[in-house]
């Protein structure tokens, strides 16, 4: 059976509307998860997950999706330089208070589980378990550079089927065994659809915050550690550029309640939409019920 999410927006202090949306599980008693996407991404990144976990015949979960500012659903801030983790994080912990979210489940994407950690740092209490998708206290560079390369600079394709190969020719050395059929899905999750024809879904201010960034990456190691005590589950892509092997190894040594699973075939990032990951981060969820 599948389930149609509630769909709304949160107003932030300085005006910004967070777009949310809400995959409802009637009578769970299950922690409410919160799905954070990357950097450009969106809350349709997790439409197979989130309909999976809030399922009324299976593991009957409320599901979140949460859109930063400038991406999705939420409005564009007018001051691009507030493309910012802090920023961001701050817009989280808000969004958390406005549903009457207590010490939820966290997956974070990339951006989303940089966002999880610098939560955890501003407001210990406010966050439960987490999952974090190809992402850690090191950044490769290389994959930082990739990202910024395309970040608010991606061409606007004219129609779907160009949408679809667009993404496969950005994203095929990451994951080499996708479809036809899965690109087009991957492009659907990455632009907005206005009256059929596809939209930019991310600010392009967000592209030139990153590029003003650009520098030496800080660890992120004291952040990580913000998670200690809770329960963290790692997820990697086999073809990561973002990830390393290294690092994840590290984390597992660092955190003392730390779970890793690699996913292959997949890059930056695992798409978790495939029934074995999806499965993998059921069981998590579930033994952090308690």
């Amino acid at each position: 059976m599948s389930t149609t999410p509630r769909s709304f927006h949160v107003t932030m202090r300085d005006g910004v509307r967070v777009f949310v949306r809400h995959f409802s599980a009637p009578g769970s008693a299950r922690r409410a998860l919160v799905c954070l996407p990357g950097l450009t991404r969106n809350g349709r990144d997790f439409d197979e997950l989130a309909t999976a976990l809030s399922a009324p015949d299976g593991h009957r979960r409320d599901v979140y999706t949460i859109d930063a500012r400038g991406r999705g659903g939420s409005s564009r801030d007018p001051d691009w330089r507030n493309y910012t983790v802090v920023t961001e994080a701050a817009d989280v912990l808000d969004v958390l208070v406005a549903c009457g979210l207590h010490q939820p489940a966290i997956i974070g994407t990339s951006r989303g589980g940089i966002l999880a950690m610098v939560a955890a740092v501003m407001r210990p209490t406010a966050i439960g378990p987490v999952v974090l998708n190809d992402i850690g206290p090191v950044i490769e560079s290389a994959g930082v550079t990739r990202i910024a390369a395309y970040a608010g600079r991606v061409p606007v394709p004219t129609n779907w089927p160009d949408a679809a190969r667009l993404v496969r020719d950005m994203n095929r050395k990451q994951f080499p065994t996708l479809d036809d059929e899965a690109w087009l899905r991957w492009a659907r999750k990455s632009f907005d659809d206005t009256d059929g024809i596809p939209r930019p879904a991310c600010d392009d201010g967000v592209g030139r915050q990153l590029s003003q960034g650009q520098g030496e990456i800080p660890s992120l190691w004291p952040q990580f550690l913000a998670l200690s005590h809770v329960p963290v589950l790692a997820i990697r892509g086999a073809n990561s550029d973002i990830l390393s092997v290294a690092t994840l190894a590290e984390m597992k040594k660092r955190h003392p309640r730390l779970e890793a699973l690699t996913v292959e075939a997949q890059g930056h990032s695992p798409l978790l939409d495939d029934s074995p990951t999806i499965a993998r981060i059921s069981g998590f969820l579930i033994g952090t019920d308690t």
